[in-house]
Protein backbone atom coordinates (compact mmCIF):
# COMPACT_ATOMS: atom_id res chain seq x y z
CA UNK A 1 0.00 0.00 0.00
CA UNK A 2 1.31 2.92 -0.84
CA UNK A 3 -0.18 6.82 1.07
CA UNK A 4 0.86 10.45 0.54
CA UNK A 5 2.59 11.72 2.76
CA UNK A 6 -0.33 13.32 4.95
CA UNK A 7 -1.95 9.99 4.62
CA UNK A 8 0.24 8.29 7.55
CA UNK A 9 -0.89 8.07 11.13
CA UNK A 10 -4.56 8.21 10.68
CA UNK A 11 -6.10 4.92 11.05
CA UNK A 12 -5.60 1.36 12.73
CA UNK A 13 -5.97 -1.27 10.20
CA UNK A 14 -6.84 -4.80 11.12
CA UNK A 15 -4.32 -7.53 12.33
CA UNK A 16 -3.10 -9.37 8.46
CA UNK A 17 -4.04 -6.07 6.47
CA UNK A 18 0.12 -5.17 5.84
CA UNK A 19 2.40 -7.76 5.11
CA UNK A 20 4.81 -7.69 8.00
CA UNK A 21 7.83 -9.58 6.89
CA UNK A 22 8.12 -9.30 2.59
CA UNK A 23 11.18 -11.58 1.61
CA UNK A 24 12.18 -8.62 -0.56
CA UNK A 25 12.10 -5.82 1.95
CA UNK A 26 9.92 -2.73 2.23
CA UNK A 27 9.56 -0.13 0.05
CA UNK A 28 8.43 3.35 2.02
CA UNK A 29 6.40 1.90 4.18
CA UNK A 30 6.85 -0.45 7.32
CA UNK A 31 3.38 -2.34 9.08
CA UNK A 32 4.28 -1.85 13.01
CA UNK A 33 2.15 -4.33 15.30
CA UNK A 34 -0.10 -3.02 18.04
CA UNK A 35 0.03 -6.01 21.42
CA UNK A 36 -3.51 -7.32 19.57
CA UNK A 37 -1.80 -7.60 16.11
CA UNK A 38 -3.98 -4.41 14.74
CA UNK A 39 -1.23 -2.47 12.07
CA UNK A 40 -0.20 1.12 12.24
CA UNK A 41 1.44 1.87 8.78
CA UNK A 42 4.42 3.97 9.21
CA UNK A 43 6.30 5.90 6.71
CA UNK A 44 10.37 4.78 6.30
CA UNK A 45 12.55 8.20 6.65
CA UNK A 46 16.44 7.78 5.86
CA UNK A 47 18.88 9.42 8.25
CA UNK A 48 21.21 11.26 7.78
CA UNK A 49 24.89 10.00 6.19
CA UNK A 50 25.24 7.84 3.36
CA UNK A 51 21.34 6.84 2.40
CA UNK A 52 21.86 3.61 3.30
CA UNK A 53 20.22 3.77 7.10
CA UNK A 54 16.57 4.51 7.82
CA UNK A 55 13.76 4.18 10.53
CA UNK A 56 9.81 3.99 10.71
CA UNK A 57 8.46 7.02 11.30
CA UNK A 58 5.78 7.88 14.18
CA UNK A 59 4.91 11.70 14.44
CA UNK A 60 1.83 11.48 17.57
CA UNK A 61 1.26 15.13 16.63
CA UNK A 62 0.30 14.64 13.51
CA UNK A 63 -1.86 11.41 14.11
CA UNK A 64 -5.75 11.14 14.21
CA UNK A 65 -7.10 11.46 17.41
CA UNK A 66 -8.12 7.79 16.77
CA UNK A 67 -4.95 6.82 16.08
CA UNK A 68 -3.64 8.97 19.42
CA UNK A 69 -6.48 6.95 21.30
CA UNK A 70 -5.40 3.57 20.25
CA UNK A 71 -1.98 3.71 21.46
CA UNK A 72 -2.40 5.48 24.33
CA UNK A 73 -4.43 2.86 25.67
CA UNK A 74 -2.29 0.21 24.38
CA UNK A 75 0.14 2.15 26.58
CA UNK A 76 -1.88 2.46 29.75
CA UNK A 77 -2.43 -1.67 29.56
CA UNK A 78 1.03 -2.21 29.90
CA UNK A 79 1.55 0.71 32.33
CA UNK A 80 -1.22 -0.47 34.66
CA UNK A 81 0.92 -3.63 36.47
CA UNK A 82 3.36 -0.51 37.91
CA UNK A 83 0.55 1.74 39.15
CA UNK A 84 2.16 5.26 38.81
CA UNK A 85 0.28 7.95 40.76
CA UNK A 86 1.59 10.41 38.57
CA UNK A 87 2.74 10.79 35.02
CA UNK A 88 5.60 13.13 33.47
CA UNK A 89 5.11 13.92 29.49
CA UNK A 90 8.27 14.27 27.67
CA UNK A 91 8.49 17.58 25.17
CA UNK A 92 7.74 17.12 22.31
CA UNK A 93 5.61 14.12 21.25
CA UNK A 94 5.03 12.45 24.15
CA UNK A 95 3.61 15.57 25.64
CA UNK A 96 -0.34 14.52 24.00
CA UNK A 97 0.64 10.99 24.80
CA UNK A 98 0.91 11.85 28.58
CA UNK A 99 -2.29 14.19 28.85
CA UNK A 100 -4.04 11.19 27.28
CA UNK A 101 -2.86 8.32 29.29
CA UNK A 102 -3.06 10.56 32.51
CA UNK A 103 -6.77 11.32 31.82
CA UNK A 104 -7.42 7.58 31.47
CA UNK A 105 -5.94 6.90 34.77
CA UNK A 106 -7.95 9.47 36.53
CA UNK A 107 -5.62 11.94 37.03
CA UNK A 108 -6.34 15.42 37.40
CA UNK A 109 -3.26 16.63 35.53
CA UNK A 110 0.53 15.36 34.24
CA UNK A 111 3.90 17.02 34.57
CA UNK A 112 5.54 18.14 31.81
CA UNK A 113 8.81 18.57 31.28
CA UNK A 114 10.33 21.12 29.21
CA UNK A 115 12.79 22.56 26.24
CA UNK A 116 12.37 26.40 26.86
CA UNK A 117 13.65 27.97 29.77
CA UNK A 118 11.87 29.62 32.00
CA UNK A 119 13.07 32.32 34.04
CA UNK A 120 12.93 31.13 37.36
CA UNK A 121 14.27 27.24 36.34
CA UNK A 122 17.36 26.25 37.98
CA UNK A 123 20.36 24.56 36.67
CA UNK A 124 20.40 22.07 39.02
CA UNK A 125 16.73 20.64 37.83
CA UNK A 126 18.26 20.55 33.82
CA UNK A 127 19.96 18.40 31.83
CA UNK A 128 22.02 18.39 27.83
CA UNK A 129 19.23 16.27 25.38
CA UNK A 130 19.57 15.72 22.00
CA UNK A 131 17.60 12.85 19.55
CA UNK A 132 18.16 10.86 16.34
CA UNK A 133 16.09 13.27 14.73
CA UNK A 134 17.80 16.62 15.48
CA UNK A 135 20.93 15.48 16.01
CA UNK A 136 22.36 19.13 15.10
CA UNK A 137 20.37 20.98 17.67
CA UNK A 138 21.24 20.59 20.88
CA UNK A 139 18.34 21.14 23.96
CA UNK A 140 18.28 21.03 27.36
CA UNK A 141 15.59 19.88 29.29
CA UNK A 142 13.89 21.48 32.21
CA UNK A 143 12.21 20.00 35.18
CA UNK A 144 10.10 23.79 36.73
CA UNK A 145 11.17 23.29 40.16
CA UNK A 146 7.45 24.46 41.29
CA UNK A 147 6.31 20.46 39.93
CA UNK A 148 8.46 18.73 42.77
CA UNK A 149 5.91 18.60 45.78
CA UNK A 150 3.85 16.75 42.56
CA UNK A 151 6.22 13.93 42.10
CA UNK A 152 8.23 13.38 45.77
CA UNK A 153 7.61 10.33 47.22
CA UNK A 154 4.90 9.23 44.14
CA UNK A 155 5.00 6.78 41.80
CA UNK A 156 5.93 8.22 38.27
CA UNK A 157 5.96 6.84 34.85
CA UNK A 158 7.94 8.44 31.98
CA UNK A 159 6.08 8.76 28.94
CA UNK A 160 7.65 9.75 25.61
CA UNK A 161 6.62 9.06 21.76
CA UNK A 162 9.73 6.68 20.38
CA UNK A 163 12.80 5.60 22.00
CA UNK A 164 15.80 5.10 19.33
CA UNK A 165 19.30 5.68 20.30
CA UNK A 166 18.19 6.20 23.56
CA UNK A 167 19.56 9.55 24.37
CA UNK A 168 16.65 11.81 25.41
CA UNK A 169 15.23 8.95 27.77
CA UNK A 170 19.25 8.67 29.20
CA UNK A 171 18.63 12.91 29.35
CA UNK A 172 15.24 12.75 31.17
CA UNK A 173 16.81 9.93 33.64
CA UNK A 174 19.54 12.11 34.38
CA UNK A 175 17.11 15.32 34.83
CA UNK A 176 15.17 12.95 37.29
CA UNK A 177 18.10 11.97 39.20
CA UNK A 178 19.07 15.24 39.77
CA UNK A 179 15.77 15.94 41.66
CA UNK A 180 16.14 12.30 43.56
CA UNK A 181 13.05 11.01 41.76
CA UNK A 182 13.35 7.75 40.19
CA UNK A 183 10.31 6.28 37.80
CA UNK A 184 9.02 2.95 38.20
CA UNK A 185 8.19 2.51 34.47
CA UNK A 186 8.93 4.25 31.17
CA UNK A 187 6.33 4.13 28.51
CA UNK A 188 7.18 4.54 25.30
CA UNK A 189 4.59 4.30 22.15
CA UNK A 190 7.25 2.55 19.71
CA UNK A 191 10.80 1.11 20.95
CA UNK A 192 13.05 1.72 17.44
CA UNK A 193 15.66 -0.60 16.79
CA UNK A 194 18.00 -1.78 19.53
CA UNK A 195 21.03 1.14 20.11
CA UNK A 196 19.12 1.95 23.02
CA UNK A 197 19.70 -1.26 25.09
CA UNK A 198 23.44 -0.17 25.01
CA UNK A 199 22.17 3.49 26.91
CA UNK A 200 19.31 2.24 29.00
CA UNK A 201 20.28 -1.15 29.82
CA UNK A 202 19.83 -0.90 33.58
CA UNK A 203 16.44 0.78 32.80
CA UNK A 204 15.06 -2.22 30.36
CA UNK A 205 12.94 -4.36 32.50
CA UNK A 206 11.17 -1.36 33.84
CA UNK A 207 10.32 -0.03 29.45
CA UNK A 208 7.18 -0.54 28.10
CA UNK A 209 5.70 -0.08 24.47
CA UNK A 210 3.08 -1.36 22.72
CA UNK A 211 4.91 -1.06 18.87
CA UNK A 212 8.05 -1.96 17.63
CA UNK A 213 10.00 -0.87 14.59
CA UNK A 214 13.30 -2.15 13.45
CA UNK A 215 16.28 0.13 11.98
CA UNK A 216 16.56 -0.64 8.77
CA UNK A 217 18.98 -1.26 5.88
CA UNK A 218 18.66 -0.58 2.04
CA UNK A 219 18.84 -3.56 0.14
CA UNK A 220 20.75 -3.86 -3.17
CA UNK A 221 17.28 -3.49 -5.05
CA UNK A 222 16.88 -0.25 -2.98
CA UNK A 223 14.13 -1.56 -0.72
CA UNK A 224 14.06 -1.61 3.13
CA UNK A 225 15.21 -4.81 5.85
CA UNK A 226 15.88 -4.84 9.18
CA UNK A 227 19.52 -4.30 10.19
CA UNK A 228 20.90 -7.10 11.90
CA UNK A 229 21.28 -5.97 15.72
CA UNK A 230 24.84 -6.17 17.31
Amino acid sequence: MSLLPHQFWQSIDPAGTHNNAPSEGWVDSYPAALPDGRQLLLPIRVLPGDGKSAVASLIVNQASFAVEDAISAAMLALLAPYAPDVIIGVPTLGLPLANNIARRLGHTRMVALGTSRKFWYQDALSAPLSSITSPTHQKTIFLDPRSLPLLQAKRIAVVDDVISSGTSMAAVLQLLDRADLVPVAIAAAMLQGTLWHDVLGRWRDRIVAPLASPRLVQTAAGRWQPEIPR
